[in-house]
């Protein structure tokens, strides 16, 4: 019972935390050097789109479940020193490079373009809301990539010490 727990929590943990880190890699090779190529309003309604797309139960939880998952871990491996501290390295990472930085850095970034009516602005203002939200989206961005990909490799380095 016990290791077929741990099989499933770290599995879980594995999986979900590659697809995050792999949305975040492409989103931060494809989606947002793409968009940023267009036109201030076409890429604030195309930025506004996608926020509004993305908030979903299957995000939400592949997104937000390694927060939990990747703590599980840590305890469930209390036992085996090495994969502890990988596994809690891993944890602590995820949590703030992806949790607190979504909740802090890139929210509420989301929640000034999407509050905005962007039909009403002009060309002026809509060059003040881009130059005010793509550049520190972007630097926050960066940090949950490389976040979630450094937990997602302390993982499969964890899973090389398991006995």
């Amino acid at each position: 019972m016990e290791f077929k727990l741990k099989f499933i929590v770290l599995m879980l943990s594995l999986l979900f935390t590659g697809l995050t880190a792999g949305l975040c890699f492409t989103w931060s090779n494809a989606v947002t050097p793409g968009i940023g190529r267009l036109d201030n309003l076409t890429f604030l309604r195309s930025f506004q789109s996608m926020n509004r797309a993305i908030i979903n139960a299957p995000f939400i939880i592949v997104f937000f479940g390694p927060v939990i998952l990747l703590f599980a871990n840590t305890y469930l491996f209390k036992d085996n020193s090495i994969c502890f501290w990988l596994f809690l390295a891993a944890a602590v990472l995820f949590f703030i490079g992806i949790g607190l930085v979504t909740i802090f850095g890139n929210v509420p970034l989301n929640e000034v373009l999407d509050s905005s009516n962007l039909e009403t602005l002009s060309k002026i203002e809509l060059h003040e809301l881009r130059n005010k939200f793509e550049q520190p989206w972007n630097r926050w961005h960066t940090i949950r990539t490389v976040s979630s990909f450094s937990a997602f490799t302390l993982l499969i380095i964890g899973m090389l010490y398991i006995k």
